[in-house]
């Protein structure tokens, strides 16, 4: 005799989602370890490590309804690093639509605010050419090893974490007289594209930066510099961190020698995609390797008048 059972199998238990968007099953077993290893093969370990740290503190969003009201609490980057972190999870855990459903049901943003309200704070946040100036030469007067690394950094425009990056990169390859690969002499750029890994990222990014070869001269024998040093340093000096406000400057001073949408590709602004399709020409890297090579020979004459 057949077991009608096995011509008609119990089809396996479903999910059930209610109308908000939330799981109605009692939260999942997570593999916390796993996770992390997740997370590391498509960020960086100190971005992972913040993304998990967040994800393990409110992960509890995706299943119970009432955890929702602890982002609302957030101020806007809080909250949009929290979904980040939630994003990455669900992910991982199979259950991105139902999160994507939580944000729309539960009225939750990824901006701060409205666009206006964003571009009167821009517009009020007066970032001064002779403020900034200042503040490199008080901190290489406070700190003269490292002089050099603020002349690179105020030169490329690149974010505090980038530049140690890159000057590690630099000193590395130097001592494996393998510098080619990176620092193109004639042409005075280095290609951080071709080191993905590194500065390719999912949020950030940054393809090129003209680099004067004298700065990269001096940078070659230099130590090595851990991501921590120098801010701990100025802390201790009691002088004000303004790393993030000298990438911006760089940006409003170097219109005088460039256009936005040059900018923007210098910064790392631009898709992976458009880098490639748009900005990768020999011809047009001369051009602009040239302005942007005026621009910061400028800043440097700034920098060094103290």
């Amino acid at each position: 005799m057949v077991d009608r059972g096995d011509l008609n199998p119990r089809p396996p238990e479903c999910k059930r989602r209610t109308a908000s968007g939330f799981f109605d099953l009692p939260q999942p077993e997570i593999d916390w370890d796993a996770f992390k290893n997740w997370l590391f093969k498509t960020h960086s370990r100190s971005y992972a490590r913040d993304i998990f740290n967040v994800a393990q503190k409110y992960h509890k969003v995706l299943w119970d309804p009432r955890e929702v009201q602890r982002l609302h609490s957030l101020s806007g980057p809080s909250r949009r690093f929290v979904m980040a972190g939630l994003s990455n999870l669900s992910k991982f855990l199979g259950v991105y639509k139902a999160w994507q459903e939580i944000i729309e049901n539960s009225g939750l943003k990824w901006s701060s605010g409205n666009d206006d309200a964003l571009i009167i704070a821009r517009l009020t946040k007066v970032v001064e050419g002779d403020e900034i100036f200042e503040w490199i030469r008080q901190v290489k007067a406070a700190i003269p090893e490292f002089s050099v690394f603020m002349d690179f950094l105020a030169v490329t425009g690149l974010r505090y974490k980038e530049a140690i990056t890159s000057w590690n990169l630099i000193v590395k390859l130097s001592e494996e007289n393998h510098l080619g690969d990176y620092y193109k002499k004639d042409r005075s750029v280095l290609e951080h594209f071709r080191f993905k890994d590194l500065f390719i990222r999912r949020s950030k990014k940054v393809f090129i930066s003209f680099v004067p070869p004298r700065i990269v001269e001096e940078i070659s024998t230099s130590p090595p510099l851990t991501r921590n040093i120098l801010s701990k340093r100025i802390q201790r000096r009691r002088i004000r961190e303004r790393f993030g406000d000298v990438r911006e400057f760089y940006a409003s001073f170097m219109l005088k020698f460039l256009k936005q949408p040059e900018i923007d590709f210098l910064q790392g602004r631009v898709s992976s995609s458009v880098f490639m399709r748009n900005y990768f020409n020999p011809v047009w890297i001369r051009d602009l390797k040239e302005r942007a090579l005026k621009g910061e020979e400028e800043i440097l004459k700034q920098i060094r008048q103290g």
